[in-house]
């Protein structure tokens, strides 16, 4: 009975001792795991940021091709609504002198007949009728010209700033629209049509997607410009289903050869020239349109022409 006794101690000791280094080893273990995740998670949030410098980079390189166009665009109607203002003002001059003589007039300190002498004096140099026929037209285009500006300003200053990467339910034909908007000066030697559907509602970053839609029309730009058998042609399509969203764009430019368009996606690859393009364009697209879940499918044939296309799913709830 003893040697029973003993022999289930010593049992019990062994496997007390084999729990306990158990126990020990699985505590190490998940203490390694806990500070290897924590560091996993530090590393993570790196590349996040980095990815969107790396983002905001490329809206400011982008941003820089957009510029001269801009300010041609904002000086058309800059132009015409100074020209208004400097013809309001000159005649501005002719009514405050004509208000001024018939203050004068109605306070008794001019008699009738000089009044009337005054008046011809004043409608000789300046036809009242005339300007005031004109002063509603000058003050509505000038009102529309700094509309416009401000439009323009306006959809600059969105592409430009930071993306928050805060999804909302919104209509992605607003970023496609406003990236036309953005654009309409650089694609102005392009014959540009446009079949936009109407789209359920997505959570999505409309600056992201817009982003998106400035690099691609850019890249389709660039790629008609070495036409010289056709007209440029860029087409873009916005259409849905149930489930997906689909936005296209098509051009009949260059083209790209099979090699290159296995590299598209590379970082720093490009075939544009020195100082033309960053490399960095489409890697960027494609992180963006991951971002939203969606995929991108490209197909070109050299001398024929491109079609870039990003196909988003339909997120009714926030991601």
């Amino acid at each position: 009975m003893d040697t029973i006794d003993e022999d289930y101690k010593q049992a019990y000791f062994r496997e007390r001792a084999a729990r306990i280094k158990a126990e020990q080893l699985i505590e190490d273990k998940s203490r390694v795991l806990y500070a290897l995740n924590e560091e996993l998670i530090k590393k993570v949030a790196d590349l996040e940021y980095q990815q969107q410098l790396f983002i905001q980079a490329e809206k400011m390189a982008t941003l820089g091709t957009l510029c001269a166009g801009v300010a041609h665009e904002i000086n058309n109607p800059l132009a015409y609504a100074m020209s208004n203002v400097e013809s309001l003002q000159q005649g501005m001059d002719g009514f405050r002198e004509l208000l001024d003589l018939n203050q004068q007039y109605l306070a008794k300190r001019i008699s009738e007949t000089n009044f009337q002498q005054q008046l011809a004096s004043l409608s000789e140099q300046q036809s009242f009728a005339e300007l005031q026929q004109d002063i509603h037209q000058l003050v509505a285009d000038s009102a529309e010209g700094l509309r416009r500006i401000n439009q323009i300003v306006g959809n600059l200053l969105n592409f430009a700033r930071p993306t928050t990467n805060k999804k909302q339910l919104v209509d992605m034909t607003d970023a496609v629209k406003n990236a036309l908007k953005l654009l309409k000066n650089q694609l102005k030697g392009c014959q540009l049509t446009t079949a936009i559907a109407a789209l359920p509602l997505s959570y999505c970053d409309l600056a992201t997607i817009n982003q998106i839609m400035v690099n691609i029309l850019i890249n389709a730009k660039h790629s008609c410009e070495a036409l010289i058998d056709r007209q440029a042609h860029i087409h873009v399509q916005v259409d849905s289903d149930e489930q997906q969203i689909i936005i296209s764009v098509n051009d009949n430019g260059c083209g790209m050869s099979e090699q290159v368009l296995a590299k598209v996606f590379d970082p720093f690859f490009t075939t544009k020239p020195v100082g033309r393009g960053t490399g960095m364009g489409m890697p960027l697209v494609y992180t963006m349109v991951n971002d939203h879940q969606g995929k991108i499918e490209i197909e070109s044939t050299v001398n024929v022409g491109t079609c870039v296309r990003c196909i988003f799913p339909v997120l009714s709830e926030r991601p």
